[in-house]
């Protein structure tokens, strides 16, 4: 379910569509259920999320619409009706909970199945004050109704099995109890959890899988819990990088976004920031204090310390990007080395070729036509100091570029191009100024 718009966020943007760790908080929410391999998924949005959302779920997923906001009775009818006539089980999970797990979802399907029961909530065991609804059981320990916070008496307050809001139903069942719904809280909407109570009252077994693990199931409902969501998961993808063979020399400084790749024995060093689809090969050396997105760090290369590889940085096997450079969208080939203070970028490396510090690829030339223009470096190449590559421009393999030199034409392989001034000394000049 992700039609909520999370007014707590004090955001115009969806809660739903909110980020952390380079994905979507939806796009966290499913990966809890897309294991299980539900057929059909369906995700219930807003009008306000519709648009963004369409086209951007895994595949399968179909988007049903709830019009207006409701409750959260309203937006599981809504998607029901998505479902036409199926008569199987039904899973309800929150768009809004990035850290649940599959294991608990797949236990929860187990245990309703093995049951055979009409209902299967989880609830969460914690002395967490979390304002969540409280699971009311009657003496034998049935479950018997659940009540959310703003509507328990001080008693059910007290009770600290709290509903985590991930459900599975019996489709009829389901339905029979969506059709009895009434907003008689207060809220004035139809409440999800009052199903459980019918489906009670009917003479319906309801079962219940618990769990200790407050985080498993906590939902996301302003900019704090945002945060703390985030660095929970920062903890765990960096625990299944350094279980699957990588170095992350200091993890309370360390963000890694859950869709970067990193082969074992890579060494991630402190202040290092990894987004997106960014690729770190076998013992290659990042940071510290690296910034990494959508880049392809080969095996054996160093990158760092105070580097940014942008997207579409590709650095070969054993390549260097050093201090204080910036690379955008070029290739650096194998053993090519850019070790200090220089832009790279919409440019092309070949191997064994040293940049010299201060270098630039100015990429953009209106004269040129449209868009950015590119530099081509070959192998092999030695760039002096403060050199400028004012593109569309080519460097041959083997070639020398003088220090301070602007270069706008191309250069032929293995010759010399120096493109500056004569340095010009005046003898005497300040003391003719004084005079």
């Amino acid at each position: 379910m992700a039609a909520g718009l999370g007014t707590r966020m004090r955001s115009r943007r969806p809660k739903h569509l909110h980020e952390l760790l380079g994905r979507r908080m939806l796009d966290w929410a499913l990966d809890a259920v897309v294991p299980l391999g539900p057929s059909p998924l369906v995700v219930v949005v807003s009008p306000e999320t519709r648009a963004e959302l369409d086209g951007t779920l895994p595949g399968g997923a179909t988007l049903a619409l709830q019009h207006e906001p409701r409750g959260t009775g309203d937006a599981v009818a809504a998607g029901l009706d998505a479902l036409g006539r199926f008569d199987g089980d039904v899973l309800v999970v929150p768009g809004d909970a990035p850290l649940l797990a599959p294991e608990l979802v797949r236990e929860l399907v187990e245990t309703h199945r093995r049951e055979g029961a009409a209902v299967t909530l989880l609830s969460i065991e914690t002395g967490k004050p979390l304002p969540y609804g409280r699971v009311v059981r009657d003496a034998a320990g049935r479950v018997r109704r659940i009540v959310e916070e703003r509507d328990a008496t001080e008693e059910e307050r007290a009770i600290r099995e709290l509903n985590a809001s991930v459900y599975a139903f019996a489709a009829g069942d389901l339905r029979d109890a969506l059709a009895r719904l009434e907003p008689d809280n207060a809220q004035g909407e139809l409440y999800l959890t009052d199903v459980v109570g019918l489906v009670a009252d009917a003479g319906r077994r309801v079962a219940a899988v618990r769990t200790t693990d407050a985080d498993a199931a906590q939902g996301v409902n302003t900019r704090v819990e945002l945060a703390e969501a985030a660095a929970a998961l920062r903890e765990r993808i960096l625990r299944a990088h350094m279980l699957a063979g990588v170095t992350i020399t200091d993890p309370a400084t360390t963000w890694i976004d859950g869709g970067v790749e990193i082969e074992p024995d890579a060494v991630i060093g402190p202040f290092t920031v990894l987004q997106g689809r960014t690729v770190v090969r076998a013992e290659a050396q990042v940071g510290p204090h690296v910034v990494a997105r959508d880049a392809e760090i080969g095996p054996r290369a160093t990158v760092g310390p105070f580097a940014h590889l942008r997207p579409g940085a590709r650095l070969a096997a054993d390549a260097k990007v050093g201090t204080f450079v910036e690379v955008k969208n070029a290739e650096i080939g194998e053993r090519s080395k850019v070790p200090h203070l220089s832009y790279i970028g919409d440019a092309e490396i070949g191997e064994d070729t040293n940049i010299g510090a201060g270098a630039i690829t100015a990429n953009y030339r209106p004269e040129m036509g449209s868009g950015k223009q590119r530099t081509r470096i070959g192998s092999n190449v030695h760039t002096g100091s403060d050199n400028v590559f004012v593109a569309p421009v080519e460097i041959g393999d083997n070639a020398w570029i003088g220090a301070g030199s602007t270069i706008t034409d191309d250069v032929p392989p293995g010759a010399l191009a120096i493109a500056r001034a004569r340095q010009v000394v005046k003898e005497r000049y300040g003391d003719k100024r004084d005079e």
